[in-house]
C-alpha cells in the first residue's frame, strides 16, 4: 500500500513538473512567435509632422487663398494637369494623357482618369463642368478671367471632356487645366443655395466646409483651430502606384499632422528638438549656422519664381526719363545686394523672369554694370547722363577721372533736381527690401541724385503706388510669380495701367503691347518663347522695372524619421513630397 503511495507521490510529481515546463515552453514560444509576428506586422501608423509660419485663413477653397491654406487644400483639391518637378513641363494629372488639339475647330480633347473622390464616388467629366459653371456663376477670383476663354464644354463620355475656345491660347493648358476640380455632389447644393442670396460669391465663402470631398492623396480627418490639422491619406488617390512625373507615387506616410507655430524661433526650436519633421516655412539666413551644426538637420536651398525689383513712376519726372533709369541701373551693385543682404542665398537677377523658369529665361537681356567695379559704374553711369544732358556744379568725376562727391544733379532744362522718395516695406516686414532701398540711396547720391529710401506700412505702400499711383520709385516684390510668363502682359500692358491696376509703373510702349498680345494666342511654344524673349529684352532696355535679386527658399527637415523630399522650383514643400515621402528604414 505504501509503494502504491510512493508511486502515485512520484507520478504527480512528475506530472507538475511536466506541467511546469510545458508552461514555461508554451511562454517561451508564445514570446518567440510575438516576436517574430511583431517583425512581419506593418509598422506603427507612419505621420509625418510639419509646422506652419500661420494658420489657415479658411478650409473653403473659394475663400483659403493664402498660402498656408492652399498648403492644407492642395492635399486634397487636384488639377487636371500640373508642371513636372525638374523640367517644369505641364504633364497630366487627373487627366490620363495630354491633350489633343484641333486647329480648326479650337478645341481640346481631354481623357480623364478613373479616379475617385475621398468619398468613394466616382470622379467623371460631370465634375468638371459643373467646376467650370461654379467659376462662371460667381465670377470666382484667381479662375474666372482665365476661364472666359472658354466658349462651352461637353461631355462625350463619363471621362471625356472637349473644351471649346473663342480664340487661340497660348495659356490654356498652363493657367487654366491647372485650376483644382471639385466635386459636383459636394458643391451643387451649397451653390444653388448661394445663388439666391444677394451676396452669391460672399455666400459661397461663408460656407463651413468640415469634411471636403477631394482626389487628392490625403483627406481631412480633424482640425482643431490654433492647435493642429491632422490629415489621413486618402484610399481612393488616384495616383498611388502609379509612375508620374518620374515618381512613382505614395503616398508612403498614414498621415500629416500640421501644427502652427506664431514665431520662427519656436519652429526651428521644434525642428530641432524633433517634436516636427518640416517646417514648412522660409528660413532666414541666420538660423542656417546653427542648423549646419545638427546632424540630423538637412537644409534645402532652392530657386524661387520670385521677383524683387527697383519699380519708377514713368508718368512723371524724374523718372519719365529712360536714359536716368538706365543711369541709376547702372551704379546698382546687385553682388553687393548678394552678399551683404541676402548673404549668399540667392542669386542676382537681371531679368523680370527668374532664371530658375529656365524655358523662358532669357539670359541675353542687357546686364547694367555687370563685371565692372564701383568706379566703373560711377565713370559709366556719369558719361550717359552727361550725353543725355544732364549736368553738375561739382561732377562725380573730375576731369583727372577721379571719382568724388557731386552736387546735386541739373537736369537738362538746367533746373535742379527736385528731392525724390524711394518708398520699401518697414524692416520689421522685410529686412532685405528695407536694406536694398538704404543702399540704393547711397548708389545713387553718388551720382547726385537727391533721393531717399523712406520705410512705409506694406499697405499704405501698395495703396499709394497700386492705388493712387502718387510716388517716384519703390521696391516690392513677387513671392511666388506663375511659371507661365503671361504675368509680364499682366504687369506691364498700357491698359492696365489704371488705379489698382497690375501695370504700377505706367508703363506705355505700343510696341510691346502688340507683342504682349500676340504671344496669348500663339500655340506653338517656341515661336512663343521667341516672343517671350523679345518682351525680356524691351524691358530691360525701357526699365519700368529694375530686377534686384531672387532670395533662395530655405527649408530645413528632421531626417531620423522620413526621407525622400523631392527639391523643385518654390522648394520641397510640394505635392510630390507628400506623395513620395517615405519613413526611414
Amino acid at each position: 500500500m505504501r509503494k502504491h503511495k510512493g508511486i502515485k507521490k512520484h507520478r504527480l510529481k512528475l506530472r507538475a513538473e511536466f506541467c511546469c515546463n510545458l508552461l514555461l515552453l508554451t511562454g517561451m514560444l508564445i514570446a518567440i512567435t510575438g516576436l517574430f509576428f511583431s517583425c512581419q506586422k506593418p509598422p506603427e501608423q507612419a505621420m509625418l509632422r510639419i509646422g506652419l509660419p500661420e494658420e489657415p485663413r479658411s478650409l473653403n477653397l473659394w475663400l483659403g487663398t493664402d498660402a498656408n491654406s492652399r498648403k492644407i487644400l492642395s492635399q486634397i483639391y487636384q488639377p487636371l494637369f500640373r508642371r513636372h518637378p525638374e523640367n517644369l513641363e505641364i504633364i497630366p494629372w487627373l487627366a490620363s494623357s495630354q491633350p489633343v488639339f484641333d486647329k480648326e475647330a479650337l478645341t481640346y480633347t481631354v481623357k480623364l482618369r478613373e479616379a475617385k473622390w475621398s468619398d468613394g464616388s466616382d470622379f467623371t467629366s460631370e465634375d468638371v463642368l459643373f467646376t467650370k459653371q461654379l467659376f462662371f456663376d460667381f465670377k470666382i477670383p484667381r479662375y474666372y478671367s482665365k476661364w472666359t476663354i472658354i466658349k462651352k464644354i461637353e461631355a462625350l463620355d463619363a471621362h471625356t471632356v472637349v473644351f471649346h475656345l473663342k480664340k487661340p491660347s497660348a495659356i490654356f493648358i498652363s493657367r487654366v487645366m491647372t485650376a483644382p476640380i471639385v466635386s459636383k455632389k459636394e458643391w451643387e447644393a451649397v451653390a444653388r443655395e448661394a445663388l439666391t442670396k444677394e451676396k452669391p460669391l460672399r455666400s459661397l465663402q461663408d460656407y463651413s466646409v468640415k469634411k471636403p470631398i477631394g482626389t487628392g492623396p490625403f483627406t481631412l480627418f480633424e482640425y482643431k483651430k490654433g492647435a493642429y490639422i491632422h490629415m489621413k491619406k486618402n484610399p481612393n488617390f488616384f495616383g498611388s502606384g502609379l509612375k508620374i512625373g518620374n515618381h512613382l507615387l505614395g503616398p508612403y506616410v498614414d498621415s500629416l499632422l500640421f501644427r502652427v507655430y506664431g514665431t520662427s524661433d519656436v519652429a526651428i526650436l521644434a525642428l530641432e528638438k524633433g517634436d516636427i519633421d518640416y517646417y514648412w516655412g522660409d528660413i532666414q539666413p541666420g538660423y542656417i549656422k546653427d542648423l549646419r551644426e545638427q546632424t540630423n538637420i538637412d537644409l534645402y536651398f532652392n530657386k524661387k519664381s520670385a521677383l524683387y525689383y527697383l519699380g519708377f513712376n514713368l508718368r512723371r519726372a524724374p523718372f519719365n526719363d529712360k536714359i536716368l533709369r538706365q543711369a541709376v541701373a547702372t551704379v546698382i551693385n546687385k553682388e553687393f545686394i548678394l552678399t551683404r543682404i541676402l548673404q549668399n542665398f540667392g542669386t542676382p537677377m537681371h531679368s523680370v523672369v527668374p532664371s530658375g523658369n529656365h524655358f523662358w529665361y532669357n539670359p541675353n537681356v542687357r546686364k547694367y554694370g555687370q563685371g565692372q567695379d564701383h568706379d566703373q559704374r560711377i565713370k559709366l553711369a556719369y558719361a550717359m547722363l552727361k550725353k543725355a544732358g544732364y549736368s553738375w556744379d561739382t561732377p562725380p568725376v573730375t576731369g583727372e577721372g577721379k571719382i568724388v562727391t557731386p552736387s546735386d544733379l541739373l537736369l537738362p532744362s538746367g533746373e535742379k533736381m527736385k528731392k525724390f522718395v524711394i518708398l520699401t516695406p518697414p524692416a520689421d516686414y522685410d529686412p532685405k527690401r528695407a536694406f536694398a532701398g538704404t543702399m540704393v540711396q547711397e548708389w545713387i547720391r553718388e551720382l547726385g541724385l537727391p533721393g531717399s529710401a523712406r520705410p512705409m506700412a506694406f499697405s499704405s505702400l501698395l495703396d499709394t503706388v497700386k492705388g493712387k499711383h502718387d510716388f517716384d520709385a519703390f521696391i516690392l516684390g513677387y513671392g511666388k510669380l506663375n511659371l507661365d510668363p503671361d504675368y509680364l502682359r499682366s504687369f506691364f500692358y498700357s491698359k492696365n495701367d489704371k488705379p489698382r491696376g497690375w501695370n504700377m509703373s505706367g508703363y506705355n510702349n505700343p510696341g510691346f503691347d502688340k507683342i504682349a498680345n500676340t504671344q496669348r494666342s500663339l500655340i506653338d511654344t517656341e515661336k512663343r518663347k521667341e516672343l517671350i524673349w523679345e518682351m525680356q529684352e524691351m524691358l530691360l532696355e525701357d526699365i519700368p522695372y529694375l530686377p534686384l535679386y531672387n532670395p533662395h527658399i530655405i527649408e530645413a527637415t528632421f531626417n531620423e524619421q522620413f526621407n525622400g523630399w523631392v527639391p523643385k522650383v518654390d522648394g520641397i514643400g510640394n505635392i510630390w513630397s507628400m506623395c513620395v515621402v517615405k519613413p526611414t528604414e
